[in-house]
């Protein structure tokens, strides 16, 4: 039977999007999914992981992030010891700024989790003795705002998360190992990606900027995200959509054209096509009619 873990088990009552759980050490858990992400860091022992049919040695410095549907398990524990920082991403409001034109931010937080074909090596961050310290200590940090809760707490533990991912992210684009190295040229696509979100996808552009053969990239594209550049962009401009549908008083046309497209009538349909909704209905959902 599979086992998913529930977000009112595991997120404080008053329902902010961000937990820890510390597994000190980390013992038996049968396979298991979640409705929620988690970004795992190894801080001492060993261990295997176990993600479908793929699987790999853990040991202190190895950081990961798990999407909520995916089936995991760890096994072969020597003490293994976790910091698991859990959290909503749905639910987290935060302005990411110029965090998404990092490629280690995408390849740690969007190509690692979302990846349908994965090579055991890839998309796994090791932090050296130094930045595991370093790591920990943001951590702590965060984790203290957690527990105390005073006035305030949501706006600084968001911060704290914050700084974690944005170091995570710079720390994974120094990263010399050459699997690395191999997702992060994806994760410089998705960036310029994210850069030039009005212009049309240009293959060639893209290939060149993942050293790679246009081939190759659009096969190790597909790999990596699940699908081919131009609906990874349409997924990224309805989502941008989303936001300014929310979030402003603008019309649906002027939205249209600010995230990107030409043509209102185009983006309607895609955008029914990802939400199931029309941008009016999305908008009357979220109480903005």
């Amino acid at each position: 039977m599979k086992r998913i873990l529930k977000i009112d088990d595991w997120f404080h009552p008053d329902g902010f999007p961000i937990s820890i759980e510390r597994r000190e050490p980390q013992g038996e858990f049968d396979p298991h999914a979640h409705e929620f992400a988690e970004l795992v860091i190894v801080t001492g022992g060993s261990g295997l992981h176990v993600a479908g049919q793929d699987s790999w040695g853990l040991t202190a410095g190895d950081v990961f992030v798990i999407s909520g549907p995916r089936m995991h398990e760890y096994r072969d524990l020597c003490d293994l010891r976790l910091v698991n920082v859990i959290y909503q991403p749905d639910l987290l409001k935060m302005r990411l700024l110029d965090l998404t034109a990092v490629p280690g931010y995408h390849a740690l937080f969007t190509l690692e989790p979302t990846r349908r074909l994965r090579r055991s090596s890839m998309g796994r961050l090791r932090l050296n003795p130094r930045e595991l310290v370093h790591v920990t200590g943001l951590v702590d940090r965060l984790e203290l705002e957690l527990a105390a809760r005073e006035p305030g707490f949501g706006f600084m533990a968001t911060a704290a998360f914050m700084q974690l991912i944005g170091q995570l992210a710079r720390t994974y684009g120094r990263s010399s190992s050459p699997d690395d190295r191999a997702l992060l040229r994806i994760g410089e696509a998705l960036s310029h990606l994210e850069r030039s979100i009005h212009a049309e996808v240009n293959l060639d552009e893209l290939a060149a900027i993942a050293h790679m053969s246009r081939r190759s990239f659009q096969r190790v594209f597909q790999s990596a995200t699940g699908s081919s550049p131009l609906s990874w962009q349409i997924g990224r401009r309805i989502q941008r959509a989303c936001g300014l549908l929310c979030h402003s008083d603008k019309r649906v046309t002027e939205i249209a054209f600010e995230v990107g497209f030409n043509d209102s009538n185009y983006f309607t349909r895609q955008f029914r096509r990802m939400t199931g909704l029309s941008p009016r209905e999305f908008r009357m959902r979220q109480g903005m009619a």
